[in-house]
């Protein structure tokens, strides 16, 4: 039976009572924007969720890539797990970045996607990626050369990361550009910034709860294979 660490279920618990506290405060508390400069101006609110969601799946992609560079340098059960943990993150986050956007694309925009939107895009390709790295570890045996053709897979794409991150810099379309909530200067509402942060503590809290989980199961179930090829090797021999 696997512990879970119970720093990882306070983080979770923390997380989860963050982002219900995020939820409700960008929809009762937080204010309005102008409704001349926007389609459907209640809408703005799913930024709350969108943008740290997004966030939190650049960190998994990036956990993602580090553990594909480790695999290839050092070889190690622990490079395997960052790359374990890093594509089930990026598809976790990645989808409700790809499912919040829509939603208020379909409000404002009236289409819930742009295909000709290089950010859209390029963070669906990521998910994607994601999502073929989860089956791929999935469905195919685990033996070196599949994980060495998965890390790849990791490393080539993680340069749509940053391609992503600039895009709307490099190539503004419809989306909208970056959202500073650091700087007094930004004309964002210091409302929206308090919640928006509010927004990304929580949601940074679930992601590493959920790392430190994701870690503990997959090291615990490299074990249990560990231990049924040696009982298998022990049975053959007799």
């Amino acid at each position: 039976m696997v512990r879970i660490p119970t720093q990882a279920i306070a983080l979770l618990a923390l997380g989860s009572g963050g982002l219900v506290a995020t939820i409700f405060l960008g929809i009762t508390w937080a204010p309005d924007v102008n409704p001349s400069q926007w389609r459907a101006p209640a809408a703005y609110r799913i930024i709350f969720l969108h943008v740290p969601f997004a966030w939190t799946s650049f960190l998994a992609f990036g956990m993602l890539f580090w553990g594909s560079l480790r695999w290839y340098l050092r070889r190690t059960e622990r490079s395997w797990r960052l790359v374990q943990t890093g594509s089930d993150l990026g598809l976790l986050f990645g989808i409700g970045v790809i499912t919040s956007g829509p939603i208020w694309g379909m409000a404002e925009w009236g289409v819930p996607w742009d295909w000709a939107d290089l950010r859209l895009n390029t963070f669906a390709l990521l998910t994607a990626l994601a999502l073929f790295i989860v089956m791929a570890r999935r469905s195919q045996p685990d033996h070196d050369s599949t994980r060495d053709t998965i890390a790849a897979v990791g490393l080539f794409g993680f340069i749509l990361v940053p391609i992503t991150a600039v895009a709307t810099t490099l190539y503004q379309k419809r989306h909208p550009g970056v959202v500073i909530i650091e700087s007094e200067d930004s004309g964002l509402d210091p409302a929206i910034r308090a919640v928006m942060m509010v927004g990304f503590i929580s949601i940074t809290l679930l992601f590493i709860g959920f790392t430190i989980i994701s870690d503990k199961l997959y090291s615990a179930e490299a074990e249990i294979e560990l231990n049924l090829k040696a009982l298998d090797e022990m049975n053959g021999g007799e």
